[in-house]
């Protein structure tokens, strides 16, 4: 391993940020992290842990817009705004709206595409260390569907995967239970994206922070950067808890909060968080086990199976952060699941059961990775939406090879930090 390439400081301990860690290590970087709260409580832990180069229409999308609308009369709904006069949420929402339009999604889906495979592709090889056994599972996610209007959708969009090189087959019901021999589906079939996978997102961010931590990665934890030292367009300082942290590179990550810790460096990063909810569910019976990761289209909620149990995750909450769980919200994923697998009759969990989280948000559904113009010194990598934990790897990769001046493996030029500055 090349050795004293030089300092680098990451701000979040995300999983971009930890796999920037692990990536700068790889190049010989001396490596620290801030992180302001503990290192058991960020977006990284409780998500679906999907790997999604399916994912390759951004959130900005035809149709998102009356969806959402229509959605957000009802309080159980998948998606929900909350109404407000804040100025971020509104200027957030028209750019929202620009964005929402076939020419944007045509613009963006390969190069979304391309990020998710190539992050696939380094799962598969953090995977393989002796280090890591996070249950990654490769063997694809199905997307069930109840009704014939989605039903058409999801088979177009297959057809346009296919067309984009994914491997992915469309499945009437039976060929589509014979995948899950062992839970009964009520669905009219699926789609089987072979290109997907999945994994335990809580295994993985546990064994990335040991081998970090047992690398020489030095975290420091409740560490809440308040501002930046400035010389000349470098970044001199990070300033936290009252301290002064130097670097000769800086790393910003910081998941739903990264338009405010932007700001105090003088950078404008537009995203919204969308706040969403997970709890584990252990089958009454032990026999319904799930051989796939699935999404419950209609009802836009994630299964995934985890050693043993079922993680039931979904909804999309835009507003500001705050730290109330919205029970109804809750009980939307609770009602949907039973609809689609019988054999899942979920009791309400209790509120200390209930994970949530905020999922970094752009308002044309791309993330933010690059270098920044304004701060030489400064990379970003953050915005991956719901695509956060299968963009992991790449993000890391990325901040790696721009930190070492190298060309990034995938191209990233429509992902500029500062497109919206």
């Amino acid at each position: 391993m090349t050795q004293n390439k030089g300092k680098a400081l990451i701000i979040g301990a995300g999983i971009a940020g930890l796999s920037s860690a692990y990536y700068l290590l790889e190049k010989g970087w001396s490596v620290e992290i801030l992180e302001q709260n503990d290192l058991s409580n960020n977006c990284s832990y409780g998500n679906a842990g999907m790997i999604v180069p399916s994912h390759f229409t951004p959130l900005a999308a035809p149709g998102v817009v009356a969806q959402g609308i229509r959605w957000m009369f009802d309080s159980k709904s998948p998606f929900y705004v909350k109404p407000s006069l804040n100025a971020k949420l509104i200027s957030w929402g028209l750019k929202f709206l620009k964005h929402s339009n076939q020419k944007h999604v045509d613009y963006s889906a390969a190069a979304i595409r391309d990020l998710n495979l190539a992050s696939s592709r380094l799962y598969n090889e953090i995977a393989k260390q002796d280090d890591f056994d996070f249950e990654l599972n490769q063997n694809g996610i199905l997307m069930l569907y109840k009704t014939e209007k989605v039903a058409e959708e999801e088979i177009e969009l297959a057809h346009k995967a296919t067309g984009m090189g994914l491997p992915v087959d469309i499945l009437d019901k039976k060929e589509i239970q014979q995948l899950e021999p062992n839970v009964q589906l009520d669905v009219i079939g699926g789609v089987n994206y072979k290109c997907d996978g999945h994994m335990n997102p809580m295994k993985l961010m546990k064994q990335m922070i040991s081998y970090l931590k047992n690398k020489g990665v030095i975290f420091h934890t409740h560490h809440q950067v308040t501002g930046f030292e400035f010389s000349g367009s470098m970044i001199k300082a990070v300033i936290a808890n009252d301290r002064k942290f130097t670097a000769d590179r800086f790393v910003m990550t910081g998941g739903s909060f990264l338009p405010e810790l932007a700001q105090k460096a003088g950078i404008k990063i537009q995203l919204m968080p969308g706040k969403g909810y997970s709890f584990m569910h252990t089958p009454d019976n032990p026999v319904n086990t799930l051989n796939h990761a699935a999404l419950l289209l209609e009802a836009r909620v994630a299964v995934t199976p985890m050693n043993g149990q079922v993680r039931f995750g979904g909804t999309m909450e835009l507003a500001s952060h705050h730290d109330t769980i919205n029970m109804k919200r809750v009980e939307g994923i609770i009602r949907s699941v039973p609809q689609y697998l019988p054999d899942f009759q979920i009791e309400k969990p209790k509120e200390s059961e209930i994970w949530f989280g905020y999922r970094p948000c752009a308002p044309d559904g791309l993330p933010y990775l690059g270098q920044s113009s304004q701060l030489k010194n400064l990379i970003i990598a953050g915005g991956g939406g719901m695509m956060g934990l299968s963009l992991g790897p790449i993000f890391g990769k990325t901040v790696s090879e721009l930190a070492n001046d190298q060309k990034p493996t995938v191209d990233i030029k429509i992902f500029n930090p500062e497109r919206f500055s």
